[in-house]
């Protein structure tokens, strides 16, 4: 049996001169708004159809940085009427691992005006994963294929182990169930709960890609990317209120039929941001080695690291990736939100102090 071997290269940038391959389209807009949300939606909306599922990360209880759920309500009730929300629980412990407090956590954060399918609730089954190195299967909630279109609606971000989360990790991580398929990819399946965490860099990034290949292949042309470039901490939404406060400027929404192009396009932006705006983003992709996301996804056949950016703020000119963010402001943290960061903060210290 031969021995796998991840691969190299996960804290290094490739400028796209180096890049290989055909170009697809990336539709960009700098309008964060619902309105924004809706008209890049409707650019990449061909294939959609039958019976469908909106992934998008609900996040953890009063979590600042998800997308505004008002957003996402305006895109249902205009353009995805009779659409469910897909969520899976949490392989970790938190305000989501189980589906009682999962469905608690929802009204919460306000995901209550369409129905939402917590797909591992009543169990798992499998998909196939074609060509892999670490897997021949991922094991997703019960209800996935019950969809026939899944439109992947993310909240691109830094993340704490895969350096950043965008439509990869989104479905790589949040298509898998809570307790067999994320357990797969974070331990190497092993119940061990000091394992429980032991899969990093680049061995973690191909286990997140080949899991996401399985949703992707399975939902064929039926699926389509959005991602949305605000509110971006270093941390993922998973932390909720624990997350690291926001130094990014917000940038826009980016869409594609394409997910690879669509994830380089939002790494290519970060990387396109002035050496102080960008630096905390890059500094933790690189750290984590997460540019072998987008290099496995590339290996595993799942689209195209060059792509066309085009600018539906300006007609759908093609632009580069530094028109896109000139003009970013700082961002400003809201004042609410400063002080629920705070108090959660110190309520964290209060507990490990009592621990100690």
């Amino acid at each position: 049996m031969c021995e796998k071997i991840p691969g190299t290269g996960g804290e290094r940038y490739v400028p796209y001169a180096e890049r290989t391959g055909n170009e697809s389209i990336v539709y960009f807009t700098r309008d964060l708004s619902a309105e924004g949300l809706r008209k890049l939606y409707r650019r990449v909306n061909g294939q959609i159809c039958g019976k469908v599922a909106i992934k998008l990360h609900t996040g953890e209880q009063y979590g600042p940085n998800i997308i505004p759920h008002q957003w996402v309500e305006a895109l249902v009730k205009s353009d995805l009427p009779e659409a469910t929300i897909v969520e899976t629980n949490t392989f970790y412990e938190g305000d989501r691992d189980t589906t009682e407090k999962h469905r608690e956590t929802l009204k919460v954060n306000g995901w209550t005006f369409c129905p939402v399918d917590i797909t591992d609730a009543e169990g798992t089954c499998d998909l196939p994963v074609t060509g892999g190195k670490w897997f021949d299967h991922m094991t997703v909630g019960k209800t996935l294929p019950d969809y026939d279109s899944l439109v992947v609606l993310t909240h691109f971000k830094g993340h704490t182990m895969g350096g950043f989360g965008g439509s990869n990790k989104n479905i790589g991580i949040g298509c898998a169930d809570g307790k067999i398929g994320k357990r797969m990819i974070h331990a190497r399946d092993s119940e061990d709960p000091e394992l429980a965490w032991s899969v990093d860099m680049e061995e973690l990034m191909e286990r997140i890609s080949e899991s996401t290949k399985a949703t992707v292949d399975h939902f064929g042309r039926h699926i389509t990317f959005v991602n949305v470039m605000r509110n971006m901490s270093v941390s993922c939404d998973c932390e909720g209120c624990l997350a690291e406060q926001v130094v990014t400027p917000d940038v826009g929404i980016l869409a594609s039929t394409d997910i690879l192009a669509l994830d380089q396009a939002s790494v290519d932006l970060i990387y396109a941001l002035s050496e102080t705006d960008g630096a905390a983003m890059r500094e933790r992709i690189e750290s984590r080695h997460g540019h072998r996301q987008l290099s496995y996804m590339e290996e595993l056949g799942m689209g195209n690291r060059r792509y066309l950016l085009l600018d539906t703020d300006a007609d759908d000119a093609r632009i580069q990736p530094a028109d896109a963010v000139k003009g970013v402001v700082p961002f400003v943290e809201d004042q609410k939100v400063a002080e629920r960061r705070m108090r959660a903060l110190a309520a964290l210290a209060a507990q490990e102090q009592a621990q100690q």
